[in-house]
């Protein structure tokens, strides 16, 4: 029985090793995949067009109108002559925001009056708009507290200064490649069960491996070990790129990342076999698989928190592994995570590791019946 199985996943890995095209598939699409995502799935604000309507010809409305261009998020300005143009300017999506300055702001700061500024924001980028208020906010925050001290108004001393942990440059790459470990890793050892079992029909293949003196749970093994050892290296290579290209900190242990890795692909696997049983072509396959993996991306938790989401849809998180994946894979980056934190991570996707493999083996015998 060990010799059939090891000549299978000898056979396995000389398939995908030998075809080129497979070999290419394999590595050229996840990397270009790592560095796209990288720069392009960022939730990052910067080069904001904001309109400025400033109908205030004194020196303390355009010190802060210098202010905008002072700042390093604001690189597109444009100045409005009129109230009439606001609408059009944020209807047309010209711009996220309008900063309107009215007629009696400076005099209102020289007679030490309060003085009005006047925020419209465009409602339908919701992420964007609270952003860029928080910015416009910091900005005139500090204005409010320059300007309070050159003409002698007293301010309370106190001040909220912000501390970022794991990430206090708050570079996006940094959250984002730990994400990408596991969704590449996810995606293509996903790819790789789901055609395994349907290129063995498609070729007529796969009528030889049952004539074989192999059993079916022999052969399940010797589709799913290849797999796994291809998904691991994958992901060894993206771990590297992470870390000596895009210089994103591993401040943890390699051994609980690959615990972690081992433990979801083998979850992943189980669901791959499972498509891969129930199509008779390649393509069919593949939409399978893809079909898996959007809804599995969604509920993760890696573009929307999951304590955002409505509840009954918290519920279905709980048997998708990328859940657990991204919180050890992010904690073993950036956090130092401790182990028993990991191993509450890793208890749910061994669960689901053992469903899948015995759903999808009892679903293999059926269709071999």
């Amino acid at each position: 029985m060990k010799q059939r199985i090891i000549a299978l996943i000898i056979k396995e890995l000389l398939v995908n090793l030998k075809d080129k095209k497979v070999c290419l598939s394999l590595i050229v699409p996840p990397i270009i995949q790592l560095v796209i995502f990288t720069w392009a799935a960022t939730l990052d604000v910067k080069d904001v067009p904001i309109g400025i309507l400033n109908r205030d010809s004194g020196e303390k409305a355009f010190e802060l109108v210098q202010r905008f261009h002072g700042s390093p998020m604001f690189t597109k300005i444009v100045y409005l002559k009129g109230v009439e143009e606001i609408a059009p300017f944020i209807d047309n999506q010209w711009g996220v925001m309008v900063v309107s300055i009215d007629e009696q702001f400076s005099r209102n700061i020289d007679a030490k009056k309060a003085a009005d500024v006047q925020l419209i924001l465009d409602g339908r980028k919701t992420n964007t708009a609270q952003i860029v208020a928080g910015y416009t906010s910091d900005v005139i925050s500090q204005y409010n507290l320059d300007i309070a001290s050159d003409i002698g108004v007293k301010l309370q001393s106190t001040a909220i200064v912000p501390r970022d942990w794991y990430n206090p440059n708050l570079l996006f790459y940094w959250y984002n490649i730990p994400c990408l470990v596991a969704i590449l890793t996810m995606l293509l050892s996903l790819i790789i069960t789901c055609l395994s079992v349907a290129r063995e029909r498609e070729l007529g293949t796969f009528d030889q491996l049952l004539v074989s003196p192999m059993l079916p749970i022999e052969i399940m093994i010797g589709k799913v070990i290849p797999a796994i050892i291809i998904a691991l290296v994958e992901s060894t290579i993206i771990v590297l790129v992470g870390v000596f290209i895009f210089q994103v900190p591993f401040v943890s242990y390699f051994a609980y990342l690959y615990a972690a890795l081992f433990v979801f692909v083998c979850s992943v696997v189980g669901v791959g076999l499972f498509i891969s049983s129930l199509c008779s072509t390649q393509q069919q396959a593949v939409l399978g698989s893809f079909c898996f993996v959007s809804p599995s991306v969604l509920l993760s938790g890696f573009a929307t928190p999951i304590e955002n989401m409505a509840p009954w849809i918290q519920y279905i998180t709980y048997v998708n592994p990328l859940r657990y994946m991204l919180v050890v894979s992010r904690g073993v980056f950036l956090k130092d995570m401790p182990f028993s934190i990991i191993l509450q991570n890793l208890w749910p996707m061994a669960i689901i590791a053992i469903f899948t493999f015995t759903a999808s083996t009892w679903f293999f015998k059926r269709r071999l019946e």
